[in-house]
C-alpha cells in the first residue's frame, strides 16, 4: 500500500505538464489520505503486541538467556571476546553477532561481565508469525539485542570440598523488534549458585576433571496486566575436562516457570576451547529442547589480559 503511494509522489514530482502549483496540491491531498492509514496500520502493532506470548517458546533465541555454569570460580583475568551465532529450527533461521566484555574488579573474588548481541538477522516462515502474533518475517531496519549486566562473588573457596560462587544477572530492556517477538523490551533478572568440584587431577596438572552445577531463581516482566511477572527455577549441572590447552564442557541446563505456557526451555550445551598464548578459540554447540525451539552454533574468539 505504501509503495504504490511512493510512487504515486515520484510521478506527480517528475511530470513536466503539471504547474508547481498543482503539483503541491496533488502532494498535500495524498499525505492527507496517507496519514489516517500510517495511523490505522500503527494502531494494529499495538494492538497485535498485546497477544504476544512472553516465554521461551514464543520469542527468539536470544530473547530469555539460559543461565550458563561458570564451575564454582570467579575469573581472575580480563577477557574480551567477538562470536558469530547461528541457531535454528524449521520456522526460524536467525543470524547474530555476540560480544562480551570481562572485567575481574578483585582478582580471584568478584567480577563483572557486559554483554550484548550488536546485530542480529532472522527469517521467519509465515506459520511461525502467526503463531507468535509477529509483525512481520525478517526485521525491515537493523535488530540489535538486550544488554545484560553480570556480577559474580566468590562465596567459599576450598579444593577439598568445593568451590561456591554466587552470580547477579539484569537485562536490560535495550533489544530491539518486540513487534516481531524478538525480544521482550522488558527487564528480567535472575540470581543463582554455581558449585564446582575436581573429581580428578595429574599430578603434573596437565589433566583435571571437574563437576559444577548451579540452582537459582529467574523472573522476568509480562505483557500480562493480572500476573506482570513470571517466576521460574533455574538449573544446571555438567563435566568440565582440561588437557593442557584444549577444554571441552558439557552441561545440561534451563529453568522452570510456574505458568506452563512455554517457560520451560532446557538446553544441552558443549563447548571446546583451545588456546594458545591467551588468545582462545570457542566452537560451541547447544542442543534445544521442550520449550527451546532452536539448535544453535557458533564460533567466537577470545583474548586474555
Amino acid at each position: 500500500m505504501y509503495e504504490n503511494q511512493l510512487k504515486y509522489l515520484l510521478l506527480f514530482h517528475k511530470e513536466k505538464r503539471l504547474s508547481m502549483k498543482t503539483k503541491y496540491r496533488y502532494l498535500i491531498l495524498i499525505a492527507l489520505l496517507t496519514f489516517p492509514s500510517f495511523h490505522i496500520h500503527a494502531q494494529a502493532w499495538r494492538d497485535k503486541m498485546k497477544e504476544l506470548i512472553y516465554t521461551p517458546r514464543y520469542f527468539g533465541p536470544n530473547a530469555f538467556p539460559i543461565p550458563e555454569l561458570r564451575n564454582g570460580k570467579a575469573a581472575s583475568r580480563y577477557e574480551v571476546e567477538a562470536r558469530g551465532e547461528y541457531h535454528y529450527f524449521d520456522g526460524d533461521k536467525t543470524k547474530n553477532l555476540y560480544t562480551r566484555v570481562q572485567l575481574p574488579l578483585v582478582k580471584g573474588r568478584a567480577g563483572v561481565e557486559v554483554s550484548i548481541r550488536l546485530y542480529e538477522e532472522y527469517k521467519m516462515t509465515a506459520e511461525v508469525v502467526e503463531e507468535r502474533h509477529a509483525v512481520a518475517p525478517e526485521s525491515p531496519i537493523v535488530c540489535h539485542g538486550d544488554v545484560i549486566v553480570s556480577s559474580f562473588f566468590q562465596l567459599l573457596k576450598n579444593p577439598k570440598w568445593l568451590d561456591a560462587l554466587v552470580t547477579i544477572n539484569l537485562k536490560t530492556a535495550s533489544g530491539g523488534r518486540v513487534c516481531d517477538a524478538r525480544y521482550t523490551d522488558a527487564v528480567t533478572y535472575w540470581f543463582d549458585l554455581n558449585v564446582g568440584r575436581n573429581l580428578y587431577e595429574s599430578p603434573n596438572r596437565q589433566f583435571s576433571l571437574r563437576l559444577q552445577a548451579l540452582a537459582g531463581f529467574y523472573c522476568w516482566m509480562t505483557n500480562d496486566l493480572v500476573h506482570r511477572q513470571n517466576d521460574a527455577i533455574s538449573y544446571g549441572a555438567g563435566l568440565s575436562a582440561v588437557y593442557r590447552n584444549l577444554s571441552l564442557d558439557s552441561d545440561f541446563g534451563g529453568f522452570y516457570g510456574y505458568k506452563s505456557n512455554g517457560d520451560n526451555p532446557m538446553v544441552l550445551r558443549n563447548n571446546l576451547r583451545f588456546e594458545y598464548k591467551k588468545n582462545i578459540l570457542s566452537l560451541r554447540y547447544h542442543l534445544g529442547i521442550k520449550d527451546n525451539l532452536y539448535d544453535s552454533v557458533s564460533l567466537g574468539y577470545i583474548r586474555c589480559f
